[in-house]
């Protein structure tokens, strides 16, 4: 395979990173950056094909009493995921809980033309397509 692919890790949220990739994914970290918006800028900058962004499967919208999902990801959002994503600012102290709206509203701000939500079921994760 690899003649055939090539795997990079980089800080994408950095304005220096250049070249062009076929594709770009972020799994289950966007909702980890300060500055999420800025990555998906330099995803679809740098990508000649689709981004495809994983992130948790969150509800459309807050509902009270939450599901046992949703519990989880607040746990794990107060422990890890703001703190983590914190760490520098501005931060969009986004947090593990990522709704479809709040990524819609980050890929616009980033030049995305259309997000749509893959068909892809699955209890934890949400897959998304963003296109110019």
């Amino acid at each position: 395979m690899a003649d055939r692919a090539r795997f990079e890790v980089a800080d994408v949220t950095s304005a220096n990173l250049s070249g062009r990739y076929d594709a770009v994914f972020a799994f289950e970290m966007i909702h980890d950056l300060a500055r999420p918006v800025d990555a998906l800028r330099t995803a679809r900058r740098v990508s000649s094909g689709p981004v495809i962004v994983m992130d948790e499967r969150a509800a459309e919208r807050f509902t009270a009493p939450a599901d046992p999902i949703e519990r989880f990801l607040y746990g794990a959002s107060v422990l890890h995921c703001l703190p983590v994503g914190r760490t520098e600012e501005p931060s969009a102290a986004t947090g593990t809980v990522l709704r479809p709206d709040i990524l819609r509203r980050y890929a616009e701000e980033a030049g995305f033309a259309t997000v749509e939500v893959l068909p892809i079921e699955h209890d934890m994760f949400r897959f998304y397509r963003l296109e110019e």
